[in-house]
């Protein structure tokens, strides 16, 4: 459950650092610089809670390739949300910095999805 906290709390500071300093505008945020720290922070949200459920990995470093292994064997549509929440707080955010607001919205929702089935997952 601490993780799944932690994860709750990466989660709370993206939004906050969009919202106080991204500064939306009519739909779009203002600042890359910190559209790409509020995705990074999700992502890392994310990554948490997938590890509360998953436990440490055998051998080597954990990839995305491995994450999305781990899901297929357990639950597609979180596997889908997995890829999803990836391709949007990972690439568009993070890398790209992309200023449209609803971008990061369906991001942080993708994002909210998976603690939330995380915590299910280790409830159970």
């Amino acid at each position: 459950m601490k993780d799944i906290n932690e994860a709750r709390r990466y989660l709370s500071n993206a939004k906050e650092i969009l919202r106080e300093k991204a500064i939306k505008e009519d739909g779009f945020y203002k600042d890359r610089k910190h559209v790409k720290m509020a995705g990074h922070t999700a992502y890392s949200g994310v990554l948490v809670a997938l590890d509360a459920v998953f436990g440490d990995k055998k051998k080597g470093r954990k990839s995305v390739e491995w994450y999305k292994e781990e899901l297929s064997q357990i639950d597609k549509k979180i596997l889908t949300a997995f890829v999803g929440a990836y391709d949007t707080l990972h690439l568009a955010m993070s890398y790209d910095g992309n200023l449209v607001a609803g971008i990061s919205r369906e991001g942080l929702d993708l994002a909210e999805i998976i603690i939330n089935w995380a915590e299910q997952k280790t409830a159970a």
